[in-house]
C-alpha cells in the first residue's frame, strides 16, 4: 500500500449523548490525508448497545465514496457508550484496512469495571460483557506513535504497525490527533450541543 499525501481517509466518532438517551449521532469524515474534507456520512446508533459494527458497516457500504476510501480511521473502539466495534469484522466487510485512535492508553481493568457498570444499569446480561470483551481484546494489541513530542496510542487491522503510524502522521497535521476524526468530533459536537465542545 503506498502512502500519498492525498490518501483517502474515513474518519468516525460519535457525538455527545445523555444517559437517557436511546441512540446516539455517529459521524463519519472523508478526508484527503490531513488536508481537506471530501464528504460526510452519518449514522445512529444505540447507546451502550451493540449495533455499532453493522450500524457503521451499512453507512461505509452505501457511501458514494466507497470506492475512493482507502482506510477507515476510529476515534475509540467504542462508540455511544460501550458500543464496541468490530474492528476485525468491519476490514473484512469493506476490505479497507481499520485504525483505532486513542489518545491515552487503553487499561483493561477499568474497561471491565466500566463495561459491567454500564451493562448492570441496562439489565444484560454477563454474556454480553463477555462478547463485549472478545471484540476489545481482538482487536489486537495497543501501539504508540509519536506525535508533536507527545504519544497517542492506536489498534489496527488489516494493515501493519508501520503503515498504520505513516497514516497516523499524514493525517495529523493540526493537532495531536489526525484530522478525519477530529472534525467528525467537531461536527458531532456541534450538531447536538449546538456548539462543538471539547475535543477527539
Amino acid at each position: 500500500m503506498e502512502i500519498k499525501k492525498e490518501f483517502r481517509i474515513l474518519g468516525i466518532d460519535d457525538a455527545p449523548f445523555k444517559k437517557t438517551d436511546e441512540e446516539c449521532l455517529v459521524v463519519g469524515t472523508v478526508f484527503r490525508g490531513g488536508s481537506y474534507m471530501d464528504g460526510l456520512l452519518s449514522t445512529k446508533v444505540k447507546v451502550d448497545g451493540d449495533d455499532a459494527t453493522e450500524k457503521i458497516l451499512n453507512m461505509v457500504k452505501k457511501s458514494k465514496h466507497l470506492s475512493q476510501l482507502q482506510c477507515i480511521m476510529l476515534d475509540g473502539i467504542a462508540v455511544a457508550g460501550f458500543n464496541v466495534i468490530d474492528i476485525k469484522k468491519l476490514n473484512k466487510l469493506t476490505g479497507l484496512p481499520v485504525i483505532v485512535i486513542t489518545r491515552k492508553k487503553p487499561n483493561m481493568k477499568k474497561i471491565i469495571r466500566a463495561l459491567k457498570k454500564a451493562n448492570e444499569k441496562n439489565k444484560k446480561s454477563e454474556n454480553e460483557v463477555k462478547k463485549k470483551l472478545a471484540m476489545i481484546k481482538k482487536a489486537g494489541n495497543v501501539h504508540e506513535v509519536e506525535l508533536k513530542n507527545k504519544k497517542i496510542y492506536f489498534q489496527c487491522s488489516g494493515i501493519s504497525e508501520e503503515k498504520a503510524r505513516e497514516i497516523i502522521r499524514l493525517s495529523s497535521s493540526h493537532a495531536l490527533v489526525p484530522e478525519p476524526i477530529r472534525i467528525a468530533h467537531l461536527i458531532a459536537s456541534g450538531i447536538v450541543l449546538g456548539e462543538s465542545r471539547g475535543r477527539a
